[in-house]
């Protein structure tokens, strides 16, 4: 009897081991059905594109295809590539600053009451004031130069940040943190392993939000002040009114948009929600 119920329990483990080990395999093909979805959207897009050029022919609304033309024209002359290295390097370098500036700021506000009553003011200073008169300050101030353009591109995100982080730190868990103190862990690993997990559903909401606002606000900084980049190319179509320029151009950094939100965002957020089950 003794043998017995000493294996019993390794065998019913079994089962639940190989269940385990095929749960990943189940999961793939609702995301195969995500993808395709989500694919076929796009072509139905480019397919209304097409009816509606046809139905309007008309040179403001070039059918897909003398667009993608283009693409390839642009793409080939190292144009579009060159504007649009440049304008992405803008969007990096403002989202990491305003990433940093606003999560650090963020945490401190939800941290100290008193801090929080102090900045509040200037928050809602900050998330009111129109991003056209802080980029027009920037280049008052620092001049028509890309230090300008990424700092008005940053001031604009920070307090987006900061007040998705700040209600992030109000809700972190106290019972987890005096666990974390009971156990006495060093304030980096109580930081890294407690208090950070509970903030990362927030820094990703802020994060892709801020991201979206980002890709916006760079090219109106480069519309205005800068020499290069998709915005300062835009304009130029604009004045020449070449309809199919501005197509090509909006298309290839809305592909860009899309690809950063389904290879980095998306995976980024399954991640670092995973351990909430």
């Amino acid at each position: 009897m003794t043998v017995k119920a000493q294996y019993e329990p390794r065998m019913s483990a079994q089962p639940h081991q190989r269940a385990s080990t095929q749960a990943p395999a189940s999961e793939s093909p609702p995301a195969r059905r995500d993808a395709l979805t989500r694919f076929a959207s796009l072509l139905v897009f480019v397919l209304v594109w097409h009816v509606a050029a046809l139905a309007v022919e008309s040179s403001t609304l070039p059918p897909p295809l003398t667009v993608f033309e283009r693409i390839v024209a642009e793409t080939v002359s190292l144009a579009l590539p060159e504007h649009l290295a440049t304008t992405l390097s803008r969007v990096v370098i403002s989202f990491g600053a305003a990433m940093l500036i606003g999560t650090a700021i963020g945490i401190a506000m939800g941290h100290w009451r008193r801090l929080d009553l102090f900045l509040d003011g200037w928050l809602v200073l900050g998330l009111n004031i129109p991003a056209l008169v802080t980029i027009i300050l920037c280049y008052v101030w620092f001049g028509l130069n890309d230090a300008a353009a990424i700092i008005a591109v940053a001031i604009n995100k920070i307090p987006t940040v900061v007040v998705t982080v700040r209600e992030g730190a109000r809700a972190i868990d106290p019972r987890l943190m005096q666990v974390a103190s009971a156990y006495r862990l060093s304030r980096w690993r109580t930081f890294t392993r407690v208090y950070l997990p509970q903030l990362q559903p927030y820094l990703m909401a802020a994060a892709r939000s801020g991201l979206s606002l980002i890709w916006k606000i760079v090219l109106v900084v480069e519309l205005l002040g800068r020499s290069n980049g998709i915005g300062f190319q835009l304009n130029v179509f604009f004045q020449f009114f070449d309809i199919t320029g501005i197509l090509a151009y909006t298309l290839v950094f809305a592909a860009i948009v899309l690809l950063v939100e389904a290879l980095v965002l998306r995976p980024l957020e399954r991640r670092v929600t995973r351990w909430r089950g």
